[in-house]
């Protein structure tokens, strides 16, 4: 299973995963990291689709091998949330602007999500996990 967290910068998308890993025993990918593994620093719209891309593979790779996988990244588009192609979508709809403005401008809102995290809290990744769990 090929669980997204998406949002702008800021939201709190490492955060949760960071909590929900341990409860769903997945695998976990953070953009910063990954992209820190390839070296790729490109936020151009080429960029963003290449990073979707990259991420994939692992989540992919981690799918096809019976793992749950966390990805937790921007994925700012329709387009780079479509290449991804998540079985679970969680948004961080927490704030209203993220630190890059570059970023802000491009960020598309999604509209088929299954969780809309609007307030981070101590109580999110246990409510998500639960409901994910019940339906494995």
């Amino acid at each position: 299973m090929k669980i997204l967290i998406m949002g702008l910068p800021g939201s709190g998308k490492t955060y949760l995963a960071e909590r929900l890993q341990p409860l769903l025993n997945a695998a976990w990918y953070n953009a910063d990291v990954v992209r820190n593994m390839a070296n790729d620093w490109d936020f151009s719209s080429e960029g963003r689709i290449r990073q979707s891309m990259r991420m994939k593979t692992f989540a992919d790779f981690e799918k096809e091998n019976n793992r749950v996988v966390i990805c937790d990244f921007v994925c700012p588009t329709r387009e780079t949330r479509k290449n991804f192609n998540p079985d679970i979508t969680i948004w961080m709809n927490t704030i209203t602007e993220g630190r890059f403005e570059d970023t802000n401008k491009m960020f598309e809102k999604p509209t088929n999500v299954d969780f809309h995290i609007t307030e981070m809290n101590q109580t999110n990744h246990k409510n998500i996990a639960d409901e994910i769990l019940k339906n494995v």
